[in-house]
């Protein structure tokens, strides 16, 4: 990726007018589709982890091999998985208090990238399939897996951090949106709502239930104020593999219709949208950004199938998103 070298005035010129960059062309052809819009910057090296660490199989190669997983976890695999998903959620909490105006998303990247190594952890992320960083940070339009770089945090952006430990051989996922400084109100109400269709979709499962129930409440919330719902991104099975066969779509499909069976491991993860819910890539082949591009925000957890419903093994206390906010004074 190439650094952004030219910074825009606060006042941006009329259309017509010369662009502020100097380039010579009018603005509306050169720097006005772009502009407000968050641009790629430059990525650093990839970070080492010590060798005392546990790595999942693809940490060395970049190459991930797909292996059978009971979709239905031992109690061996679920305790190791709350220790992880509770290790995952303090780092997450403490990287979103991190956050704030004048700091770079690769400052965050080696913040939680040294999180996980205090805790004896791997960052997941870190080699996964290439990506070259150990946390996913997604500013204002992007979707999903944006490449922490060089580009400085601004008062008033929105940002996503995607932080997954891998440790006692096994993953614990989870995600929220954090405010950078002071944001608009319209900012803040997507982060609320989007916050809040996790949660009913976490409250969807229900032992011998289709997956598809957890789609269609978050669609229902969603569409009450008229927001998107990002169809191409998904939340997936998880345990000793990042990511395992099953899938949970965050809207509404009834071929979504594997039944929820207690020991199931799996990620809820909806990323909402001011406008479209359709989506572009960047160059990278890694960051999606919204192709209207508005803002978009998203909260995951990592949640198990109970007997009688659901345990999130990612929440709780010391969580950036520790429980359903109509029961968090209960």
């Amino acid at each position: 990726m190439s650094s952004v070298t030219n910074t825009p005035p606060k006042v941006l010129p009329a259309a017509g007018d010369g662009c502020w960059c100097g380039s010579g062309r009018k603005y509306k052809r050169c720097h006005k589709p772009v502009d407000g819009r968050v641009l790629p910057g430059v990525v650093s090296p990839m970070r080492s982890v010590p060798a005392h660490i546990v790595r999942p199989p693809y940490a060395e190669t970049g190459k991930v091999k797909r292996a059978p997983e009971s979709a239905v976890k031992s109690p061996d695999v679920i305790e190791r998985m709350r220790v992880t998903g509770a290790m995952a959620a303090e780092v997450l909490r403490m990287a979103g208090e991190f956050v704030k105006p004048g700091i770079t998303t690769d400052e965050i990247d080696a913040y939680v990238h040294q999180l996980c190594i205090e805790r004896d952890a791997y960052p997941s992320p870190l080699n996964y399939s290439g990506y070259p960083k150990s946390v996913c940070t997604s500013v204002n339009e992007v979707i999903c897996h944006g490449i922490p770089d060089s580009r400085v945090l601004e008062d008033g952006d929105i940002i996503n951090l995607d932080v997954t430990c891998y440790f006692k051989g096994v993953h614990g996922d989870t995600n929220a949106t954090f405010a950078v400084g002071e944001i608009d109100e319209e900012s803040r109400h997507l982060i609320d709502v989007t916050e809040e269709c996790m949660w009913r979709g976490i409250e969807a499962v229900v032992p011998g239930r289709p997956l598809s129930d957890i789609g269609k409440a978050i669609e229902v919330r969603a569409k009450q104020d008229k927001l998107g719902v990002v169809r191409a991104f998904i939340g997936h099975g998880i345990g000793e593999q990042f990511h395992t066969d099953i899938q949970v779509l965050h809207y509404y499909d009834p071929r979504n219709n594997m039944i929820m069976r207690p020991g199931m491991t799996f990620t809820i993860e909806p990323m909402i949208t001011l406008g479209t819910w359709q989506h572009r890539m960047w160059d990278d082949e890694w960051t999606a950004v919204t192709a209207d591009g508005k803002r978009t925000a998203q909260f995951e957890h990592t949640v198990l199938v109970t007997d009688s419903g659901y345990e999130v093994l990612t929440g709780g206390p010391g969580a950036a998103s520790p429980a359903a906010p109509w029961n968090r004074n209960k």
